[in-house]
């Protein structure tokens, strides 16, 4: 059951993985900086969309899932980008975009859920 959004599936997942953005976004290069803040926004965009939309109107929270999902779509993009420039590996890129496509998922299934 669900009693804050601290017990959002979608929210503990993309808040685990914002602090290994954040270390991976510390390797990119000077000149990769625009990239690396908006990866490190869109990340964070995520679970904190979920937060300040938790305890709203079912219509209002919805909403903010709804912004959650368009911060992790871009996310995906943004790694997609850093893999395409070579400051991420395929692998890791893999790897990340296997965990945010999962955390789509879960919003998605929770905004058309939710009631």
């Amino acid at each position: 059951m669900i009693h804050s959004y601290e017990d959002i599936d979608a929210y503990k997942r993309s808040k685990k993985l914002y602090p290994h953005i954040i270390k991976l976004a510390k390797t990119f290069p000077p000149h990769c900086r625009h990239i690396r803040d908006q990866l490190c926004r869109s990340s964070n965009s995520i679970h904190a969309n979920i937060a300040e939309g938790f305890g709203r109107s079912v219509a209002e929270f919805k909403m903010y899932l709804q912004r959650a999902l368009g911060s992790c779509n871009e996310t995906k993009s943004h790694i997609d980008d850093c893999v395409q420039i070579g400051v991420v590996s395929n692998d890791e890129g893999k790897k990340l975009l296997e965990e945010y496509i999962i955390i789509g998922k879960q919003i998605y299934r929770l905004r058309e859920n939710w009631k």
